[in-house]
């Protein structure tokens, strides 16, 4: 791993990289390579920009709101903030980057090195564009996601930056994040295509716009954070941020990124980056002037718990962070693997239960029921190893709901004969024999 940091630092020429893998079953792991410029040594306490990693944190503190009973995701944002024009975007649609706003607010932001006031920001909201209909297609907004940030911090009743720390920061005890960049901030760089003469960049406050971009920190404390967006269960198991059943909302895919290559996804608020075996890194990238930034977590079957990357560059050409990211994944996955658990003998199923094990078939497929980890499962004949099983809930006599898996939401129904043995079912509403046929089931 420490290899693969260097080459990224080399070949990217990057003056200074900093990097943490964060696993629930194993120590936190940090590497640093260059200089961190004028000031402190680059050390595992370095800040760097985190740039649109920041977005993550403000999709967050929405998801708080929504579950605390704030908001709606399907509200319009004029619901809950007062704005001169685009009133009627959704809040999920401005999380998912499918609004159609334009990317970023009226003015010359990006010239000034100076974001508009929050004032500004949402006055000028009146002068923007929407440049695509909504639910048309992905298209990236930092002023949406500004406005997002300030509906969470109105709903908070404070600013933006106090919310997050009280209601986001503090919790997880990322004390190395912050809106500043601090006394021993990293220098950021613009390295010369043509020279190994590296300018340092122009500070850049986002103001406004800060809930898009303005955080600063520490690779160990993005990481833990990645990991947390993976699987906030093993990194928040009281759920005093957020609870897993809101982030796995958030990672479910919206909409593609590329409606040609459908090679990643984007959630509420966050990025989704498939690889092999059904799993999936999820998190995002991050850009400033003179930085570069990705931290992604890791979730899928047979992977460690609590599993996240961060990568800090102190270049905003050296694209290579993007790429080490992932790469740090693999190989910690890869070559240090999560534990295999122990297999103990369980309960038996209960004596309801058990009359359903065995084959199925359905539409001429075969399908296997079990009862496994104190539940009713069920595996189709040639499914992946990997796929996961459908598992069913009890909802009342002879009825059963599929919580995950193959026809999630839908009903299973048990058909008896007249000495009360189940003899078939309906599985959303499709007949389920013992035999390969097409039956009759009748009412």
């Amino acid at each position: 791993m420490e290899r693969a940091v260097r080459r990224a630092q080399a070949e990217g020429r990057i003056p200074a990289v900093a990097v943490a893998v964060h696993r629930a079953d194993r120590p936190l792991w940090t590497f640093q390579v260059g200089t961190a410029g004028d000031g402190p040594e680059l050390d595992a306490d370095t800040r760097f920009r985190y740039g649109s990693v920041t977005k993550t944190f403000t999709a967050v503190l929405v998801l708080q709101c929504r579950d605390a009973g704030l908001l709606e995701l399907d509200d319009p944002i004029g619901r809950h903030l007062a704005l001169p024009r685009h009133g009627e975007h959704t809040v999920r649609d401005l999380l998912a980057h499918r609004s159609g706003l334009q990317r970023e607010p009226h003015g010359d932001v990006w010239d000034l090195h100076t974001g508009p006031d929050t004032e500004r920001l949402l006055a000028d909201l009146a002068k923007a564009e929407r440049v695509l209909p909504p639910q048309r297609r992905f298209h990236y907004s930092n002023l949406g996601f500004a406005l997002l940030g300030h509906l969470a911090a109105a709903k908070r009743g404070g600013e933006w930056g106090e919310v997050l720390r009280e209601y986001v920061l503090d919790p997880l005890g990322l004390s190395g994040t912050s809106c500043e960049p601090g006394p021993r901030a990293a220098t950021g760089y613009l390295v010369s295509a043509y020279s190994d003469h590296a300018r340092p960049e122009p500070a850049t406050d986002c103001g406004g716009i800060a809930p898009a971009a303005q955080l600063w920190g520490t690779a160990s404390d993005v990481a833990r954070w990645a990991a947390f967006l993976a699987d906030p269960a093993a990194v928040d198991p009281a759920g005093e941020v957020l609870s897993a059943d809101t982030m796995a909302e958030a990672r479910h895919p919206h909409t593609v990124r590329d409606e040609s290559v459908w090679a990643g996804g984007f959630g509420l608020g966050l990025m989704l980056e498939p690889q092999p075996e059904r799993v999936v890194h999820v998190g995002h990238y991050g850009a400033m002037f003179g930085f570069l930034a990705a931290a992604f977590g890791r979730t899928g079957p047979d992977q460690p718990a609590g599993f996240g990357a961060a990568v800090l560059g102190s270049s905003g050409t050296g694209v290579e962070v993007n790429t080490l990211v992932h790469e740090l994944l693999r190989l910690s996955a890869t070559d240090d693997p999560a534990d295999i658990p122990v297999w103990t003998p369980g309960e038996a199923p209960p004596a309801d239960v058990a009359p359903l094990l065995g084959r199925w078939w359905s539409e001429g497929f075969g399908f296997t029921f079990s009862w496994r980890d104190g539940a009713l499962q069920a595996r189709g004949d040639g499914a992946p190893r990997h796929a996961p099983p459908s598992v069913f809930a009890r909802v009342g006599e002879d009825r059963f709901t599929t919580v995950s898996g193959r026809e999630a939401g839908e009903t299973l129904e048990l058909l008896r004969d007249g000495d009360g043995r189940v003899t078939a079912m309906r599985w959303a509403t499709y007949p389920v024999t013992r035999g390969q046929e097409t039956p009759l089931l009748g009412d």
